[in-house]
């Protein structure tokens, strides 16, 4: 049986864990992480989490490939959509400077 070498990776706000496996050809993306044991050392994991391979959502039956990075994505704290539109009505944007119509002005700070 041919053995695959990937990664599985989790992230948090603070801090992110990458295991390296080698597992059996036919090993599903759910098998991976169960394999990975991330809650052990994630326990405040939560329960549903979106899957993807190098950026692209997969299903947890999707089947790995030799080199893939698994990876497990948290649900966002907030809509970015929404909190665009919030801070736009106020005048501000999620980078730094100030909008005013539909243009972006960079503010230099002076050192």
């Amino acid at each position: 049986m041919t053995e695959l070498a990937i990664e599985v990776v989790y992230a948090e706000p603070t801090r992110q864990t990458l295991v390296s496996l080698t597992v059996p050809a036919g090993t599903t993306v759910a098998q991976a992480v169960a394999l990975a044991r991330l809650s052990e050392s994630h326990p405040q994991m939560p329960a549903v989490l979106t899957f993807g391979v190098w950026g692209r959502e997969v299903t947890p039956e999707a089947v790995v490939s030799a080199g893939d990075r698994v990876e497990l994505y948290r649900p966002l704290p907030h809509d970015p959509k929404e909190t665009r539109r919030a801070l736009a009505r106020e005048g501000r944007t999620m980078g730094h400077g100030t909008v005013i119509g539909h243009k972006r002005i960079r503010r230099k700070v002076r050192r």
